[in-house]
């Protein structure tokens, strides 16, 4: 009897606290929007099924030298995982649309605002002495970089200014840019007519291989010599794409943007997840994070469509609001779900590759916005 006894306090269900059930469900949770719902499945499931794995009691896989931590260690305090995949989307990324449009630049440039309005929001609540709720400047600064709906940058900023905060930034971070569809939407409809969103925007111009080319190439020069900083997440993402458009490495371009994406995907899922543990996640400063970074990121949204309307007041090519949102770097579901909405009020009208001009725009006004930060906050 004494060794069944032992046996069964050794399971996990006898070892299992009501906070590890509560973070289990929701990680589930998480694995079901992505299966049953189509929510990026591509980032809800290895966040999902890692949060699961790091709540199992005494497995250990979310503990020093456990698998989860191992990755951890190796790839988000060094910035490896981040870095590598934003090589990868610029391997995946077509700067064309905006290219053919560059006022859709401003889209993404407005889309940033989330970013500082959340750091000033972040120093507001900390001068109120909330218990759990002080952040310091660079606190502050990581958690508003959330509002780019850009998970590798979030993570970047986070392990120069915030490496504490690194787990609840990312998991928020991964979050927000898994769930643009649910959040997104609402905004956009209740700062557009439905007349606005009905808007057809005029088919875009062509774009030589040449300006693709050199875009790259210029803008890793012109952003990495006037804002330093900002030049691994730049670089690495002109890197991907120079390689994309060169047309004589595709072994390179290809494996850039499948199977090295891919991996480090995982890896950054699993780790991601793996700060889902009830110890970690179930404090007061992680729930204002979580909380603050929805702020950000409606913000950024709203930024941007607004943007495009002040834009319509000045232009006799009118711009369709809904692509205003696509302007935070959520690369490219924010595009999609601009699509999707406007085809819901004109089903003939079809803003896909409109939305990737801003949606590009908001991949590297994020890096910028980043380089911005770490230059006067570190």
């Amino acid at each position: 009897m004494d060794k069944l006894l032992g046996l069964w306090q050794s399971t996990g269900i006898y070892q299992l606290e009501a906070g590890q059930a509560l973070m289990i469900a929701v990680c589930l949770a998480l694995v079901y929007l992505a299966i049953r719902k189509g929510f990026e499945p591509l980032l809800l499931i290895p966040i999902g099924f890692g949060g699961v794995l790091a709540n199992i009691p005494a497995a250990g896989m979310a503990e020093a030298g456990g698998l989860l931590t191992l990755l951890y260690d190796v790839g988000l305090p060094t910035s490896v995982f981040p870095l590598l995949i934003f090589m990868g989307v610029g391997a995946m990324t077509d700067f064309g649309p905006m290219l053919a449009n560059p006022k859709t630049l401003l889209l993404g440039a407005a889309a940033q605002f989330g970013i500082f309005g959340t750091l000033l929001g972040a120093l507001a609540i900390g001068m109120l002495g909330i218990p759990g709720l002080e952040f310091t400047l660079k606190e502050a600064a990581s958690i508003a970089i959330i509002g780019g709906a850009d998970g590798p940058t979030s993570i970047y900023v986070t392990s120069r200014l915030a490496p504490d905060l690194l787990g609840p930034i990312a998991v928020a971070a991964y979050s927000y840019m898994a769930l643009v569809p649910l959040i997104q939407p609402p905004i956009m409809r209740a700062l557009t007519t439905p007349e606005e969103r009905k808007i057809v925007m005029s088919q875009l111009r062509h774009v030589s291989q040449t300006e693709k080319i050199i875009f790259p190439l210029v803008l890793c020069l012109l952003i990495g010599l006037l804002l330093p900083d900002a030049a691994p997440l730049v670089g690495m993402f002109a890197f991907g794409n120079l390689m994309r458009e060169s047309g004589v490495v595709e072994r390179l371009a290809d494996t850039s943007r499948n199977a090295l994406i891919n991996i480090v995907t995982i890896a950054l899922g699993l780790t991601v997840g793996s700060k889902l543990s009830a110890e970690s996640f179930l404090q007061m400063k992680t729930l204002g994070i979580l909380l603050l970074g929805m702020i950000a990121f409606s913000a950024g949204t709203a930024m941007g469509v607004i943007m495009a309307k002040v834009m319509n007041k000045f232009s006799t090519n009118k711009i369709n609001p809904l692509i205003g949102s696509a302007g935070v770097s959520a690369v490219p579901m924010a595009a999609r779900v601009s699509n999707k909405v406007g085809l819901e009020s004109n089903p003939q009208n079809f803003l896909l590759m409109h939305a990737m001009g801003p949606n590009v725009a908001g991949v590297i006004g994020s890096a910028v916005a980043a380089g911005v930060l770490l230059n006067f906050v570190s």
